[in-house]
């Protein structure tokens, strides 16, 4: 999920909160039509205009690693090590003294910002899983902004990146640089020259043209500072009469610390521990931890595996909070369109290249009745997503479906 998150993500690029254009044809595809029997064996093949091979280093950085050492980012370190030192240390003095409604609170708050991770920045802004109306937009904008984490430009395109480029140089958080790197050491340290090559060239056009992201990307700073941090501290005082240091510390400080280290979950639990239920060839997993603390983004391997679905889960409402509120809110007509693959294909997928860990009969609670949409739209569709998501290839008109308002 990314990323990501909270800080200076962007290290290393000297211009703030900008994406540069691409121009659409560089992104080169070769879209071949296969027979319904081939379908599952291209499923693991990711859309990417050149494969990277991991270590693939220029050599102008190598060069370039012997002048500059590390690299580190200390406004990040410094950021990052202090909030933590606070949330320790606040936790350990005061958590006997906080009242139940502040501490419900700041797990209502902690709710509110991972919607605007998961349900807005992830599933709906970085993979256009579903569409949403422009007061659902809004709301989740400002659900990201009680998140703290980075803005929507920022996070989409290092999303999309990971998921083009995973685990290889150009991967933001690649875990194959180790457990610490994937979950936080990423934004502690300059970006290595492939993931600010390829940053620059992904297709954002999409996300830019959003008139609500516009919105956040010029009040994003006051945004940030409002809803994370003094509306949180300020609602316990003056409603219930909580002390002023007892509410900074529990619904601004220890609430942000831990939203941010469960997003961070998913790029690092989520690469490493877990099943790989329906593909075994790639790194991110199955994870109940970890999907339970970032309501619904553990169900990785799955998500990895058919980015393009808005539930990012086979099964729509275990430990996935996030697809619970997503399908509240179709029912009310603020999110339609959504994209899911059809339970056949999800089965054929498991059995030739999952891990033997799948059952044999999908969740019999699962009363959604998806609506079919027709291989000429499906066709269009994945064009449009290859773009955006590097989504899996597939070219069989009766793997994708499309949920009704």
């Amino acid at each position: 999920m990314p990323p990501l998150e909270g800080f200076d993500s962007k290290a290393g690029s000297s211009t703030a909160a900008k994406v540069p254009e691409i121009n659409n044809n560089e992104l080169i595809v070769d879209k071949k039509s296969i027979a319904e029997e081939d379908v599952v064996e291209d499923l693991g093949q990711r859309v990417v205009e050149k494969p990277i091979k991991e270590g693939d280093v220029i050599e102008q950085e190598a060069q370039n690693r012997v002048k500059r050492g590390r690299q580190f980012v200390w406004h990040n370190i410094i950021l990052i090590t202090l909030f933590h030192g606070i949330a320790i240390w606040s936790t350990a003095s005061y958590i006997q003294h906080l009242s139940w409604k502040t501490f419900w609170f700041s797990v209502f708050l902690g709710g509110l910002g991972g919607l605007g991770v998961t349900a807005g920045c992830h599933r709906l802004w970085s993979h256009r899983s579903y569409k949403a109306r422009m007061p659902l937009r809004v709301a989740l904008a400002l659900c990201f902004s009680i998140a703290g984490q980075n803005t929507i430009l920022e996070w989409v395109r290092d999303h999309r990146v990971h998921h083009k480029f995973t685990e290889t140089d150009a991967d933001p958080h690649n875990v194959k640089r180790g457990f610490f790197f994937a979950h936080v050491g990423w934004l502690m340290q300059r970006k290595h020259p492939e993931v600010l090559r390829q940053g620059r060239k992904v297709d954002m056009s999409d996300v830019k043209a959003d008139p609500v992201v516009q919105w956040h990307e010029r009040y994003f700073i006051p945004l940030k500072i409002l809803l994370c941090f003094i509306m949180p501290t300020v609602i316990p005082v003056y409603c219930w009469g909580e002390q002023w240091h007892f509410s900074f510390y529990a619904t601004a400080v220890v609430r942000y610390v831990c939203l941010l280290n469960f997003t961070w979950l998913v790029n690092s639990a989520a690469h490493m521990f877990g099943t790989h239920t329906y593909d075994k060839r790639i790194n991110p997993t199955e994870n109940h931890i970890v999907s339970f603390l970032a309501m619904g983004e553990g169900w990785h391997n799955y998500h990895h595996v058919f980015p393009w679905d808005y539930k990012t889960s086979e099964y729509s409402y275990y430990f996935n909070f996030t697809t619970i509120i997503i399908d509240l809110c179709a029912k009310l007509g603020l999110a339609y369109d959504m994209k899911t693959a059809t339970p056949d294909m999800v089965r054929k997928v498991a059995m030739k290249h999952g891990d033997g860990t799948h059952p044999v009969h999908r969740n019999d609670n699962d009363h959604h009745h998806p609506e079919e949409i027709t291989f000429e739209e499906y066709i269009r569709v994945m064009k449009e997503d290859d773009e955006y998501t590097g989504v899996t290839e597939l070219h069989n008109e009766n793997d994708v479906t499309r949920k009704s308002k």
